[in-house]
């Protein structure tokens, strides 16, 4: 009996430290990313998620990292580079966590990279599956601001493109303060971003 509460102890204790080095690893990897060390904060989640098996936020942040960069990316390689690291670690985080609303937006964007790269080419090919994607993770959290505010960002983007009033959609947009305003992140490294790009959605599209 001594012996198996001496064990009991020492993986309690393991699994404590575990916890206490992958959240000193989140920590440090956010502050890198805070000073503009993109590169050093991007390793870094990559070397939590190998050795946190179980998380998948380290995946999502090196996903969503490499979404953000591609914006305006005009070089292919490049491009194809970043997204195709980011759709495997979207991969791997999704086998981690699945019907993830969180890593659906991120799916939606990492398509929408290629759309806003060449419209002609993956328009076609993607715009159904971000809808889809969009409409799926709405179903599944409609009170998650980042789900709600892309799925109409993306409604007004598709207005536009469309030639169509992007006025309606304005509504959605505002709507979506509250819920950040509200949110309650599960944790302090869960995904907690947005407003900023309501509030300049609302200040570029949805002013008179």
């Amino acid at each position: 009996m001594k012996s198996l509460i001496i064990m009991a102890l020492l993986v309690v204790t393991g699994m404590t430290k575990a916890q206490t080095n992958y959240e000193k690893g989140m920590t440090k990897a956010f502050q890198l990313w805070e000073a503009d060390q993109w590169d050093e904060a991007e390793n870094l989640f990559v070397r939590i998620s190998n050795a946190e098996e179980n998380e998948w936020l380290p995946n999502y942040y090196v996903a969503f990292m490499n979404s953000l960069k591609s914006w305006n990316i005009k070089d292919e390689a490049i491009l194809k580079a970043q997204l195709d690291k980011a759709q495997e670690h979207l991969d791997i985080a999704m086998a981690k966590s699945e019907n993830n609303p969180e890593l659906m937006v991120i799916q939606a964007q990492v398509l929408t990279n290629w759309i806003a790269y060449d419209g002609m080419t993956y328009g076609m090919k993607y715009s159904g599956k971000v809808s889809e994607l969009y409409a799926k993770a709405y179903a599944i959290a409609p009170e998650n601001p980042r789900v709600a505010y892309c799925k109409a960002s993306w409604a007004m983007g598709s207005a536009r493109y469309f030639g169509k009033d992007t006025k309606p959609y304005c509504t959605d947009i505002e709507a979506t303060i509250e819920l950040f305003d509200t949110f309650k992140a599960e944790s302090e490294f869960h995904p907690k971003w947005g407003k900023d790009r309501v509030e300049g959605d609302i200040a570029t599209n949805c002013k008179e």
